[in-house]
């Protein structure tokens, strides 16, 4: 399989030049995704509530390339606030707990300052 672009709909992708999925066809990558309602428009301030946003979108994302979160191997956790992370592991854990994928979490600044987390993650296709 050749590799596919596969875009969110967000103006940014064709601005900054990247896509929020990428497919070759044995791994799919998702890029850093936040906590944005990308339907609404809107993002929370609530660190618990734009983790649980972020997963929606990965999710959503991952189906765009036939994947699920259950497909994940490895994920990077980006955190503005190290107070935070507290409150966002049980939430991680709510959707990775069961897949246990490689993970690698830190502490940054991001783009956007309402954005109070970030994750990318890659999967792996399942057999078809």
């Amino acid at each position: 399989m050749t590799r596919r672009n596969i875009s969110g709909g967000s103006p940014f992708e064709d601005v900054i030049g990247y896509s929020r999925v990428v497919d070759d066809g044995n791994y799919v990558y998702v890029s850093g995704t936040g906590g944005f309602d990308y339907t609404q428009g809107t993002i929370s301030e609530d660190v618990v509530e734009q983790a649980r946003q972020t997963f929606r979108n990965i999710e959503e994302y991952l189906g765009l390339a036939e994947c699920s979160l259950a497909d994940i191997v490895k994920a990077t956790y980006i955190i503005t606030e190290p107070e935070d992370w507290q409150s966002v592991v049980p939430i991680i854990g709510e959707y990775m707990g069961g897949v246990r994928p490689v993970a690698t979490a830190f502490v940054a600044r991001l783009v956007d300052p309402r954005m109070k987390i970030e994750v990318d993650v890659t999967a792996l296709r399942p057999n078809r």
